[in-house]
């Protein structure tokens, strides 16, 4: 089984282009090179959708996910076959060691301010909606 957690695509790339990563990903200092990767992403999981068995990708709707997390953890872990545990919702009050480039934002809890964030640079950002929409990722407004 596969969980795809879908959010904008904008979103997704300015959090990349804002992410400092330690090594690699060179790809995510330019948001050419974003849409292109991006495209890439939505390219292979069309992909998988049409070659696994229907079921075995799970999209889990992130806009969806922070306003409601309980929901979509719930569905998540009856997915997986796995009972309901209350510290999922408190996921960032665990102790356990986190390596990823979202590592602070695991010791909070999830918010939304990061839902259309990408509002606040949609003039910055337009070359970027532009090949998006060439390629069939976004839609035109």
């Amino acid at each position: 089984m596969i969980i795809n957690t879908r959010r904008n695509p904008i979103d997704v790339c300015l959090s990349c282009y804002q992410q400092f990563f330690a090594e690699g990903n060179p790809y995510a200092y330019d948001l050419q090179e974003l849409g292109h990767y991006y495209t890439a992403y939505e390219a292979l999981m069309t992909f998988w959708r049409r070659q696994l068995p229907p079921g075995r990708i799970v999209e889990i709707d992130y806009e969806a996910l922070v306003i409601d997390r309980e929901s979509a953890i719930r569905r998540i872990l009856n997915i997986c076959g796995l009972p309901w545990d209350d510290r999922c919702l408190d996921f960032y009050r665990s102790k356990r060691g986190v390596a990823t480039a979202s590592a602070a934002q695991v010791r909070q809890p999830i918010y939304r301010s990061s839902v259309e964030r990408w509002r606040s640079y949609d003039a910055q950002l337009r070359p970027l909606q532009e090949l998006l929409i060439a390629n069939g990722v976004l839609k035109a407004d």
